[in-house]
């Protein structure tokens, strides 16, 4: 088994790689889509976070008020820093369980948004960056996903620098440019990486 851990800054297009990944055969532990379900109606998580915020950071239907919350971490590092102690843990033990049921033979892609914040990249046997121009990555998240540039600033500054994640990486992948190049980019990577799989 090759255990990657795939990183990027927000609006990198990390997602668009990790589904280009998953198409060619690699198992995909997404942090993000654990982050979310570890604190469902009904969840240890949900509870702990109601205690730690309060009863507003709720939708009206019980579920989390994610721009509520967000608005409240992104402002305000220590309030993150009690998120993230909450939230981490519960993902990493999900994540060690999914990485159990994987075949021995497999590359096993974590997808881990805050690796490089969180010192993540020696849990992995390599780290892959997904990299992209801050001036792209204002650009995407502006144009494709409605943020005011405001808060497309503030949620860039809240994550490790550029030159932070490309110090932990061991492949990069350059996601600047128009998607048919990154499809090519990132089979190249697959192979690379299905080798290495094999021979370990």
């Amino acid at each position: 088994m090759l255990k990657v851990g795939l990183t990027g800054g927000i609006g990198a297009g990390k997602s668009e790689v990790s589904r280009l990944l998953v198409a060619s055969g690699a198992v995909l532990i997404d942090a993000d889509k654990i982050a979310r379900e570890v604190v469902e109606p009904g969840t240890e998580g949900l509870a702990k976070v109601v205690d730690a915020f309060g009863q507003e950071i709720l939708a009206p239907d019980g579920t989390l008020d994610r721009p509520k919350l967000g608005s409240i971490v992104f402002a305000d590092p220590k309030k993150l820093a009690v998120l993230n102690s909450i939230v981490h843990p519960l993902v990493g033990a999900r994540s060690a369980e999914l990485e159990g049921a994987a075949s021995q033979g497999a590359v096993v892609v974590h997808d881990v948004p805050l690796l490089a914040e969180n010192g993540l990249a020696p849990l992995y046997d390599l780290v892959v960056v997904v990299d992209a121009s801050p001036e792209t990555q204002l650009e995407r998240l502006v144009r494709l996903r409605g943020m005011s540039e405001e808060d497309a600033r503030a949620r860039m500054a809240a994550q490790a620098t550029r030159e932070k994640r490309l110090e932990i990486a061991d492949i990069v992948i350059d996601n600047d440019g128009p998607l048919e190049g990154l499809e090519q980019r990132v089979g190249a990577v697959w192979a690379d990486l299905a080798r290495r799989a094999r021979e370990a």
